[in-house]
Order: structure tokens, then C-alpha cells, then sequence
């Protein structure tokens, strides 16, 4: 009994271990940069700089189908699926445009630009500039899903309708997490501010 006792304890203190450093790496990363300008309760109003995302059209409708088939062919890419087998690092947060036509880009270092960059091997991965913007954006803990996504997505609009703010979609989700990290984990839905007032 006291063998399985000191077993267990290990067991709980190495999956601590590897969940600290996981959420140290994450924190790490290079991330999508912006100033947040105003705060409405849960909801943030932020001001994007201009970034280049590697991005891929999606033929799904939903998180819950899109998500895995998008971060694969985009992991393909920056993990050396290019013209000169070259690794990229990895950004946060993944984005996803959600509506009836879907997308999730990755956005690249900004060490690099689009000339820099290598050809992806898929012919489904582009580049695009992308011109800051001012959004509004709530954040969610824990694991996302089509519902929970669905349901931030309704808090946010209500958010920016009792304040008279305007807003065009499509709405974003974003997600700042490796799959394998458990503990502190942050999403994000957003949606881009037309006037403030």
C-alpha cells in the first residue's frame, strides 16, 4: 500500500512539473501585440498592431471540426512543410475566423515578413498583411467548444449593444494554449469595433 501511496505522489508531482513549465513556454511565446484602451466589465476594447498571418481557408462550420484539420495544416508549415525545410516559431494566439466561411492563422514572428517567408509546401497555406484594428474581446478559462465559444460570442454582443458600441463581424475566437496544457488555460472571443463611444 505504501509503495502505490509514494507512486501516486510522484505521478501527481510530474504531471505539476510538466504543466509548469507548459504554462511557462506558453507564457514565452511571442503573442499578438495590442494595448488595451478601455475595459467594460468582462470585455476588453483593445487596439491591435499590424501583424502577418499564415493562414488556411476551412471548409467546416463549426469549432469542433475545423479546429484540429486547421492547426494541422498549419503546423505542417511552420515545422519545416516548405520550400526550404525551415522551422517557424510558433505564435499565440491561434486564430480562428468562425461564421460560414471559416479560417485559422497562425501569426508569424515579427522577425520575419512575407518576403522572408518560406513557400509552404501545401498549396492551401497563403500569407496576409493583416492592418491593426481596434476590437472588443471577452476572455474564457478552461476548454473550448462550439458552445462555449457560441456563448461568450452572445455575452460580448450584448456587452457592446447596452453600450452603443457598433462592431463588424466575423467574430473571432482565440486561443492561447497547447492541448496538452491543463491548468490556466485562456480563450478569447473578439470581434472588431467600428465606433467607440
Amino acid at each position: 500500500m505504501k509503495v502505490i501511496i509514494i507512486l501516486v505522489v510522484i505521478i501527481i508531482f510530474a504531471v505539476f512539473m510538466i504543466q509548469g513549465v507548459t504554462i511557462k513556454s506558453s507564457n514565452d511565446i511571442e503573442q499578438y501585440a495590442y494595448v488595451v484602451e478601455r475595459e467594460i466589465g468582462s470585455v476588453e476594447i483593445r487596439q491591435y498592431e499590424d501583424a502577418v498571418f499564415s493562414s488556411v481557408n476551412l471548409t467546416d462550420s463549426t469549432y469542433a471540426d475545423g479546429a484540429s484539420k486547421g492547426f494541422r495544416i498549419l503546423a505542417g508549415y511552420i515545422f519545416g512543410g516548405n520550400d526550404k525545410g525551415q522551422s517557424i516559431a510558433m505564435t499565440s494566439p491561434v486564430v480562428m475566423e468562425m461564421g460560414d466561411q471559416m479560417k485559422m492563422s497562425f501569426m508569424v514572428p515579427s522577425a520575419l515578413n512575407v518576403d522572408s517567408l518560406p513557400k509552404p509546401n501545401d498549396g492551401r497555406v497563403y500569407q496576409e498583411k493583416v492592418k491593426g484594428s481596434r476590437m472588443a474581446v471577452i476572455q474564457f478559462g478552461g476548454w473550448s467548444s462550439d458552445e462555449k465559444i457560441e456563448e461568450h460570442k452572445q455575452q460580448l454582443i450584448k456587452v457592446l449593444n447596452d453600450n452603443q458600441i457598433s462592431y463588424q463581424g466575423p467574430f473571432l475566437f482565440m486561443g492561447y494554449n497547447p492541448p496538452y496544457q491543463l491548468v490556466n488555460r485562456r480563450n478569447e472571443v473578439a470581434v472588431r469595433v467600428e465606433i467607440l463611444k
